[in-house]
């Protein structure tokens, strides 16, 4: 086995190390007493399974004797039933017991993975497919359930079963069965093992295919629109195809190599019983056994086979079990970038001052966006953000959500270091109304209290008005419990716009963000929303990130980014008399809009 696989493994049982002391929480004397009960109905269960081979014998040996009476051996063949059903009984009882602990364990550890992704930056879950990272924590939290009921009640049963029938062949047929035995179950143990390991790699690729080919249909579907736009439906079904076609490649050579695992092991497994069974009735014609031994012999090693039978594909489910486990704890490992500082105070906001002092900023390293941007916004006013694409716009606001920390200067609110606060508090202060509105595939209603948790529906029509968007609810056959599609398909760009604007009302936020807000609406639909932004906006400390400068002429303060500095700043009039970037800008799109004007006139 290579370096990089036994790595692998030890990680894997890391993670494993990791998982196991949850089965036993904290406070949780329910769970604990089932742990308990399970591991006593498993050692009684194996108890139970040893005794039916004696009473097989017993038997098989009183019908080898004429004078014994018929009910002698009807009772032995009750007790064998018995004994039969008793370890059913056992197992099933087990199972039972053991399945709220596994379930239990498996729910905390995947909510607390689902919380830690929430938590990690935004730059991870831009650099992460959704798809891939969805499967990372359904394998994970899959392969907890599997793990347990492997470990716990068949290996560890299986090597109680090994000790008790290496004891009774020692005492009943001599040392010489034992160490056969014991020799035919190291070489299946190495056999399955090294095989096993080879199908480890062969499962990893093919999970790694697997992710690709999931990923890219995710992606794929996520931007149906954009592959309707080009006619692009072959395109996105070939590399799909591509994706499948690795994917059913990797599954094939996974197939053969189980092919050659059962072979190998039927080979041994038979062998041995084969080799057991000839000592047993070479002893028999030689008076040292009876014909029951003989029996005994069998439905001993039948016993131990049926778990190792299956311990090609108990192993195998283990380390990749390990190996989703590890992905999944490697995910939850995952540091993120921006955390609260411990005791960290929570953001009060009394007037909602916003200042951004010498802060600098980049993506990657080497290639900076923010390159030292002042910026002093008081409260209560408006401050429209414009400029070029690519001078740095919409990082303002990432920024001031704490979606990334400046790599150099400050941002404060009301004289508070938005680095040393709370960022749910900091993120509770801030409203935004973005420019591509996303919507939960859920109703209307749900998706305006999404503002706020403990919103009443009182609330959400409130809301709907301020945004104006009762009217069209009100026509609409579900109302509020209509559905609004995957990412808010089922609605217009200017009625998803006001579910955005009525979500960011009831969450009632003293620092509003409206980045590029009306930027994809036609312009009868961008002057109404306008209206309704201008009217939330009041009283209220206001960021407007802009492209068409024509929107945010009315705004206290326009500041010029070009290149991630601050070109200039003042008032629409202001800029306009300088004659500098800003007024460059106005003039290029006045001649846009009077071109466009006259285009609509001719037709």
């Amino acid at each position: 086995m290579r370096d990089g696989d036994v790595q692998k493994t030890g990680g894997g049982f890391a993670a494993l190390w990791r998982f196991l002391p949850m089965l036993w929480p904290r406070g949780e004397a329910e769970l604990k007493a089932r742990v308990v009960a399970a591991v006593v109905l498993v050692l009684a269960g194996k108890a139970i399974v040893l005794l039916m081979p004696f009473a097989y014998k017993a038997v098989i040996d009183r019908m080898s004797e004429a004078t014994v009476a018929f009910g002698v051996v009807a009772g032995l063949v009750v007790a064998y039933a018995a004994a039969r059903f008793g370890g059913v009984l056992s197992d099933n009882l087990r199972n039972a017991l053991f399945e709220k602990v596994g379930q239990s364990a498996a729910r905390r550890l995947a909510a607390r993975v689902f919380r830690h992704v929430h938590d990690l930056s935004l730059r991870f879950h831009l650099e992460r497919r959704t798809g891939s990272l969805t499967k990372i924590v359904e394998r994970g939290t899959k392969s907890i359930d599997m793990m347990l009921y492997f470990l716990l009640f068949n290996i560890a049963p299986t090597i109680i079963e090994l000790v008790a029938i290496c004891v009774i062949f020692w005492i009943k047929f001599g040392p010489g069965l034992v160490a056969a035995t014991l020799v035919m179950v190291v070489i299946y143990i190495g056999f399955t093992r090294f095989v096993t390991d080879w199908r480890s790699r062969l499962q990893r690729e093919m999970n790694e295919v697997d992710n690709r080919a999931i990923g890219r249909a995710v992606d794929s579907l996520l931007n149906y629109e954009t592959v309707k736009y080009f006619g692009a439906e072959e395109r996105e079904a070939r590399r799909y195809d591509e994706a499948i076609a690795a994917f059913t490649r990797a599954a094939v050579r996974n197939e053969t190599s189980l092919a050659w695992l059962n072979v190998g092991q039927a080979l041994i497994t038979n062998a041995m019983m084969a080799g057991a069974m000839i000592f047993t009735v070479w002893g028999w014609s030689q008076g040292r056994f009876t014909p029951g031994d003989v029996v005994l012999v069998n439905a001993l090693l039948m016993q131990l086979f049926r778990p190792l039978d299956m311990l090609g594909w108990v192993y195998r489910s283990i380390r990749q079990g390990l190996i989703d486990m590890e992905a999944m704890f490697d995910l939850l490992d995952t540091p993120a970038e921006v955390v609260d500082r411990p005791g960290a105070p929570p953001l009060v906001v009394s007037r909602g001052a916003v200042r951004f002092d010498d802060v600098r900023f980049g993506y990657e390293d080497g290639r900076e966006i923010l390159k030292g941007v002042d910026l002093d916004i008081p409260a209560g006013t408006s401050c429209a953000i414009v400029g070029p694409s690519g001078a740095g716009k919409s990082t303002i606001a990432r920024l001031l959500y704490r979606f990334y920390d400046p790599t150099a200067g400050r941002i404060t609110i009301d004289g508070q270091d938005i680095a040393e606060v709370q960022q749910a508090s900091l993120r509770a202060a801030i409203g935004i109304v973005p420019q591509d509105t996303v919507l939960f595939n859920d109703t209307i209603g749900y998706n305006i209290a999404y503002g706020r948790a403990d919103a009443t529906q009182e609330d959400v029509e409130e809301a709907a008005r301020g945004a104006a968007i009762d009217r069209f609810i009100a026509i609409l056959p579900d109302g509020y419990d209509a559905m609004v599609g995957e990412r808010g398909l089922k609605l217009s760009g200017g009625e998803k716009q006001r579910v955005a604007i009525a979500r960011t009302l009831i969450k009632n936020p003293p620092l509003l963000i409206l980045d590029e807000a009306t930027s994809a609406l036609d312009s009868r639909t961008e002057q109404a929303i306008q209206e309704t932004l201008a009217r939330i906006s009041q009283s209220r400390t206001s960021i407007i990130i802009a492209h068409r400068l024509s929107t945010v002429v009315d705004a206290d303060r326009i500041v010029v980014l070009d290149e991630g500095r601050v070109a200039e700043q003042g008032t629409h009039e202001e800029l306009l008399a300088r004659g500098g970037l800003y007024a460059e800008l106005w003039q290029r799109q006045a001649a846009e809009r009077l071109a466009e004007a006259v285009a609509e006139a001719a037709e």
